[in-house]
């Protein structure tokens, strides 16, 4: 990741809430309506040999209920039979059956290795699917969620080798062309990895674009592969297609395919070998010195060197200047000499203006040069460093601040990810641009908001999870801060037996659900109507956040979880499930 810009989420300080006080349990009655499915969902069982924590996360905890952000209230599943039944809802007193609005040209049973269908919707009118056998189909739907307006139809589909899910799609013009580039997620056989898994983690990043203008034929015109040893939490391509972000437990890099590599080589004239030095350089509090190892046909009369407060400029014969640039800080420069010593190098003395201060380096920017440091100034530095360490665990513990006790977290507070990073590629140079480290702050889950912009994700922060809206198109202000769950990232450690968290796009509550019958409903806190005091403390409470629980009557487990801002969606192997969480404006 050289080059990249290490950067830093900053949480805005009034969307967060200090004097929280916690969720108080609510017994109101939710609305909860249910639907039997006519055929069952097409849940695909994990076999014996995806058998590692990648496998369940990718393929054993996927959601099989994809909600449609471009149209409210509209989700899909795909049956057992092979077809994409769609529930669009806009009376929860009058629902209909789910219906079908496509049906996957292929037997499903058919494929011993497949994978379960998956679906992305990239735009209001264009959709990306998978029938888990490894082919791709590109869909023109027309405006969904109506019987009138949607229509599915075949434009691009292909075989793209072994079975994938669909991570993430998006639509977009370049070049006066209608595009997509979309993201397919592989987990395959690592035959180099003999001491972990066995696996790595594939993501194809493949673009597919009309071929003429109002042509209405596709193909793909590039096919990129990213290569990490965990499965990602989010992965998602910028609106524009130019770049792509991801977060995940272990690094992702691009890997090159033959004729790439072959391509490469031939351009490639200089090996790339690491190349010594052009300059040395050694400081004290009082000057520097610099050596250049000089060619052998220089001589005294061919050298000519410009000493300036803030700059320096060395010139060889009538070649362009060996070193040029501005200096870290201002030296006096009319103290400032050189001298050709007998072994051929040239010695440069810079006086510092500001004494005693150190350099890190000689000219801003400059990398080429390597710094000396010599047995007193390591010294120095060692002494300096001394109180930071000792010997011994704890050398005072009756001190005033005695240090941090691993053994007093709680068990819901441990979280082993520690390596956990956001990444953002650049699609044209294939190289990481921005990384951040998130180090404790654990992703919760993703949720698109606006579908015009990429997906948020929630992370934990401290004991509340926040949600960052990424900004492709705003380098100043690449991920935002826009909401806060109080206390969510306590709470939900505590839920040993979570399968899907989700939060209403208006961000009026998150929710999560058990991997049988249990949903859980955490409300942003709101105005009392009543009075209500706090008794510990004797003073007025002006709010109060909220938790509701349901209990879904389903013995199956819970297949797909989705949230708008009115309602939850939950579905199981033969049930769609309703539950009302506001009511509408």
């Amino acid at each position: 990741m050289a080059g990249a810009a290490h950067c830093s989420l900053q949480a805005k300080r009034l969307l967060l809430d200090p004097k929280f006080e916690g969720y108080k349990l609510s017994l109101e009655p939710l609305a909860c309506y249910q639907l039997g499915l006519d055929a069952a969902v097409a849940e695909v069982q994990l076999r014996d040999d995806q058998y590692t924590l990648d496998h369940m996360r990718a393929f054993g905890m996927y959601n099989y209920l994809h909600l449609d952000s471009w149209y409210q209230d509209n989700v899909y599943y795909v049956d057992q039979f092979g077809r994409v039944m769609n529930l669009s809802v806009t009376l929860d007193t009058a629902l209909q059956k789910p219906r079908e609005v496509f049906r996957l040209p292929t037997d499903l049973t058919a494929c011993d290795n497949r994978l379960c269908a998956s679906m992305h919707f990239s735009s209001s009118t264009w959709v990306t699917l998978s029938d888990g056998t490894g082919r791709l189909y590109l869909i023109k739907s027309g405006k969904r969620g109506s019987s009138v307006s949607e229509k599915w139809e075949i434009v691009f589909n292909e075989e793209l080798g072994s079975p994938f899910i669909i991570a993430h799609s998006v639509s977009f013009v370049k070049s006066d062309a209608h595009s997509l580039a979309v993201l397919l997620l592989r987990v395959e056989k690592d035959e180099l990895d003999t001491k972990g898994s066995g696996f790595h983690v594939t993501l194809e990043w493949a673009t597919i674009a009309e071929r003429k203008e109002g042509d209405h034929t596709y193909e793909i015109i590039k096919r990129r592969f990213l290569q990490g040893k965990s499965v990602p939490h989010y992965a998602a391509v910028e609106p524009s297609g130019d770049g792509l972000m991801i977060v995940s437990h272990k690094p992702f890099t691009f890997i090159q395919s033959e004729s790439d590599k072959l391509e490469e080589n031939d351009d490639a004239e200089v090996p790339n070998e690491k190349k010594d030095p052009l300059y040395y350089w050694q400081q004290t509090e009082d000057d520097l010195t610099i050596t250049v190892y000089l060619p052998q046909d220089i001589t005294k009369e061919d050298i000519k060197i410009h000493f300036s407060p803030d700059n320096i400029c060395l010139t060889l014969k009538d070649q362009p200047p060996l070193i040029e640039g501005k200096l870290y800080s201002s030296v006096d420069h009319e103290s400032c000499t050189w001298i050709i010593r007998e072994d051929k190098s040239l010695e440069i003395s810079l006086i510092k203006k500001n004494e005693g201060s150190q350099w890190p380096e000689v000219i801003v920017g400059d990398t080429r040069g390597e710094f000396i440091m010599d047995s007193s100034q390591c010294s120095k530095i060692a002494e300096s460093l001394m109180h930071l360490t000792s010997e011994v665990m704890n050398p005072n513990p009756e001190k005033e601040n005695p240090p941090c006790n691993a053994q007093e977290l709680e068990e819901c507070d441990a979280f082993l990810e520690d390596g956990t990073s956001l990444c953002r590629f650049d699609g044209d140079t294939l190289k990481v641009t921005h990384v951040i480290n998130l180090g404790s702050n654990q992703y919760l889950f993703s949720v698109v908001v606006n579908p015009r912009e990429m997906p948020c994700f929630c992370l934990r922060h401290d004991v509340d999870a926040l949600l960052w809206q990424p900004h492709s198109d705003q380098p100043e202000n690449m991920w935002e801060h826009i909401a806060t769950f109080n206390a969510l990232g306590y709470v939900q450690a505590s839920k040993q037996d979570k399968k899907f968290m989700a939060c209403a796009p208006d961000y009026s509550y998150a929710a999560l659900c058990e991997c049988l019958r249990r949903v859980f409903i955490y409300r942003q806190p709101t105005p009392l109507a009543t009075v209500l005091y706090n008794r510990k403390e004797g003073r007025q409470v002006g709010q109060v956040a909220k938790q509701l629980v349901a209990t879904l009557e389903a013995s199956d487990p819970i297949l797909g979880f989705q949230a708008t801002s009115e309602r939850l969606f939950v579905l199981t192997a033969k049930t769609l499930f309703l539950i009302k969480v506001n009511s509408g404006n």
